[in-house]
């Protein structure tokens, strides 16, 4: 009897042509694993895949949250050195202003200085020359006037005439005062 049921399931098998997935006999045996199959996954993903797969989200988590609050650490810092540069900028302008002010101050007072101390020895110079064209003018009017009185005399003499010292003088001053 096993063997004509054993020869029956086997005829039956041999008949049936097709996939042995749709083979009803089998499905019992199929659902069976596939449930035992599943159980495993489930129990290996929820003890070994998934806690790692947790861990690695919450370090990338805490990763990224560190990240970004470091990059807004650093932006607050790269704002205030900004701010730093600019002050300590417009500090420096403030001060190299000042200086080129003091520069031109101190610039303009030796240059008054020596403006008036030019102006001063100028007026020196041209007093002295002034007086010494004072006594050129008047040294020229006794050389003219003895130049005259010599030339009065030699004229008197070349013409045949005597001339006395006092008459040429007194003829020379007569004249050239006009």
């Amino acid at each position: 009897m096993a063997t004509e049921a054993h020869d029956a399931a086997a005829g039956a098998a041999g008949h049936s042509a097709g996939m042995p997935q749709l083979d009803i006999s089998t499905w019992a045996n199929q659902i069976f694993w596939v449930l035992v199959a599943l159980v495993v996954i489930y129990f290996v993903l929820r003890l070994v895949a998934l806690p790692r797969i947790g861990a690695v989200l919450a370090e990338r988590s805490s990763t990224i949250t560190n990240d970004l609050a470091a990059a807004e650490e650093l932006k607050q810092k790269a704002v205030a050195a900004e701010k730093a540069y600019n002050e300590a900028l417009a500090k420096a302008r403030t001060d190299a202003a000042r200086i080129v002010a003091e520069a031109k101050a101190a610039i303009q007072a030796d240059l008054d200085k020596a403006t008036a101390a030019a102006d001063a020895e100028i007026s020196a110079k041209a007093a002295q020359s002034e007086a010494r064209i004072g006594e050129i003018r008047a040294g020229a009017l006794d050389s003219v006037t003895e130049v005259a009185k010599e030339t009065a005399k030699e004229l008197v003499a070349a013409l045949g005439g005597k001339a006395d010292a006092a008459g040429v003088t007194d003829a020379v001053s007569a004249r050239l005062k006009g």
